[in-house]
């Protein structure tokens, strides 16, 4: 059937969003019960757990299959597209929050409790005597004194990690559409095998924080800022290297053509956006 006539694909049936559902709704509800020391809060986010997993491999592996039947056709991929920049739209919006939270902090907060320009009561009659300078712990030294963490060393031995991460996935990508198979399978390796160094150094970057710069969570404004920013990132990190290890089974069961693959190009738009953010936060977190 030709492209011009050709309906779009719309599954009936599928009881994949019912599971999901059902298994979010296990996992919350049993969070909060055995946050709370309920009787069976454990079991039911077990369940919710293994309900997620079940959902998460048949939905991907049913989508795989249709994929790979030739049911989808260029009107399909382009409400992919479509999906995937609304879905990395939303990315940017999540971490504009953060990332505002800090520049608030830096730029407004911080200087109006040290008495900057027309706040000058703020800081005699709530906080006299606080320097408003950054890095801070805020006014009351939450958490006590620490040390920021330094640019140097791990933070920068990452970003070049993960630098050299969006060139080994765009190498993959030109050796895709070049029929490349061997440079593809070898690049998209390399990419998620960078991925998972990255994680495997903010681990250690995390320990030293904690044991020897006194830098944790809950020192203060600093603390809460640094982790949160670089913890969710590090969450987005863990998820596309898990994206990277399925596309490359899947690469290597076959899958993908020339002409034919955008689940490849999905995940390199969101590791190339992963990458984005980290060099943001190695400047406005790490540097300045």
């Amino acid at each position: 059937m030709s492209e011009a006539i050709r309906k779009y694909y719309v599954p009936h049936g599928s009881a994949w969003p019912i599971i999901g559902s059902v298994s979010l709704f296990l996992l919350a509800f049993g969070a909060g019960n055995w946050l709370n020391d309920g009787a069976i809060g454990r079991y039911m986010v077990y369940a919710g757990t293994a309900g997620l997993l079940y959902m998460v491999f048949g939905w991907f592996g049913e989508v795989i299959r249709e994929s790979v039947s030739g049911i989808f056709g260029r009107r399909e991929d382009s409400s992919f597209r479509q999906g995937m920049i609304w879905f990395i739209m939303s990315e940017v919006m999540f971490f504009a929050g953060f990332f505002g939270a800090l520049f608030y902090a830096r730029q407004l907060a911080i200087p109006w409790l040290g008495g900057e320009g027309a706040n000058i009561f703020t800081n005699l009659l709530l906080w006299s005597g606080f320097e408003p300078a950054w890095p801070t712990n805020g006014p009351g030294g939450l958490g006590g004194t620490f040390e920021p963490m330094p640019w140097k060393g791990l933070p920068l031995i990452n970003t070049a990690l993960l630098l050299t991460s969006s060139v080994t996935i765009t190498i993959a990508h030109h050796a895709l559409i070049d029929g490349n198979r061997k440079l593809l399978k070898w690049g998209l390796a390399a990419t998620f095998v960078l991925g998972f160094l990255f994680l495997g150094l903010q681990v250690e970057e995390y320990y030293e924080a904690y044991v020897h710069l006194n830098l944790k969570l809950s020192t203060g404004i600093y603390g809460s800022t640094f982790f949160m920013l670089t913890g969710f990132h590090g969450a987005h990190v863990t998820l596309g290297s898990i994206m990277l290890v399925v596309i490359w089974l899947r690469v290597l069961r076959g899958h993908f053509t020339p002409t034919h693959h955008f689940g490849f190009e999905a995940v390199a738009w969101y590791w190339h956006f992963v990458d984005v953010v980290w060099l943001g936060l190695f400047i406005f977190v790490y540097i300045l």
